[in-house]
């Protein structure tokens, strides 16, 4: 009788993947519990998706909240969910603006002070002359901004150290 079971260590397919690092090892890292969003002013989704499916290829597991999503409703998913990384992602330059006030209401919450979030995207209409957006960002609490058109190689280094399950 043969067996319908993948190899140890997975299909052919999985272990090139892992091989050039789109998904993790076997017994490898923990999988992240992420929560994907947007700014509430801004409706833009396929960005969203992209930055859904790069986290799911190196093996998280996803909530996309989509497009427009209130502060108050990503606080409160947060707190349900408890997640190890809020990933923010906005397109129509308003990026800085709401998400400002969107990591100082996250960083006011006690449950959520600690919980990692990065931004980036188009964060500003002024263009890349605007080189105190992030710094300001990072004051105010993300960890990690990344400015539309930086690429993923920050962003992936940036997942890459994080361990899940550790919260405050």
């Amino acid at each position: 009788m043969r067996s319908t079971a993948a190899p140890i260590g997975g299909t052919r397919a999985e272990r090139a993947d892992r091989a050039a690092g789109r998904l993790p090892a076997p017994g490898g890292p923990a999988k992240l519990d992420v929560v994907v969003t947007t700014v509430a002013s801004d409706s833009h989704t396929w960005n969203l998706v992209y930055v859904q499916l790069l986290l799911e290829e190196l093996g998280h597991r996803v909530t996309n909240l989509g497009a427009c999503v209130p502060d108050d409703l990503l606080i409160a998913e947060c707190l349900r969910r408890r997640p190890d990384l809020v990933v923010v992602s906005s397109l129509n330059g308003h990026g800085f603006t709401d998400g400002l006030r969107l990591i100082r209401r996250l960083r006011a919450e006690r449950e959520l002070g600690a919980v990692p979030a990065v931004i980036g995207g188009k964060l500003g209409i002024a263009g890349p002359a605007a080189h105190d957006r992030g710094d300001l960002l990072r004051a105010a609490g993300f960890d990690l901004v990344v400015d539309d058109g930086a690429g993923t190689a920050a962003f992936r280094s940036f997942v890459g150290r994080l361990t899940a399950g550790v919260r405050p």
